[in-house]
């Protein structure tokens, strides 16, 4: 199930994020979550089964919306989670394009995507 980011999930958020290779630096790992903090176009999901195991987060654009940030707890890797997350992100802005980033194109090509399941 997809859940809106709050604070009092910041330490989960960050440990989930800091998987991804660009987030590898405190520092940026702290901006990352300023940026989904302050910018209001900015929005970070948690993926919660029994507990908390994916994070996606991403910039809402007037058309589209920009996957910044995808990430799986490792014991969960390869079971479709974050082919959820991204289903679930189209079922919630369903008019809206899927963009990613130099960063998250590898990991949603992996996904490998159907057309009729993000737009169901």
């Amino acid at each position: 199930m997809l859940i809106r980011y709050k604070k009092s999930f910041e330490k989960i958020a960050m440990g989930l994020m800091s998987f991804m290779p660009t987030e590898k630096e405190l520092k940026k790992l702290q901006q990352s979550m300023r940026d989904y903090e302050e910018k209001e176009n900015w929005q970070l999901f948690l993926w919660k089964e029994d507990d908390i195991i994916g994070l996606i987060g991403i910039e809402l654009e007037e058309e589209s919306f920009t996957i910044q940030h995808i990430s799986v707890i490792p014991s969960h890797r390869g079971q479709g989670y974050g082919k959820r997350m991204v289903v679930a992100l189209t079922k919630t802005y369903p008019n809206k394009a899927v963009k990613t980033t130099q960063y998250t194109t590898a990991f949603i090509e992996k996904c490998d995507l159907d057309e009729n399941e993000c737009s169901e």
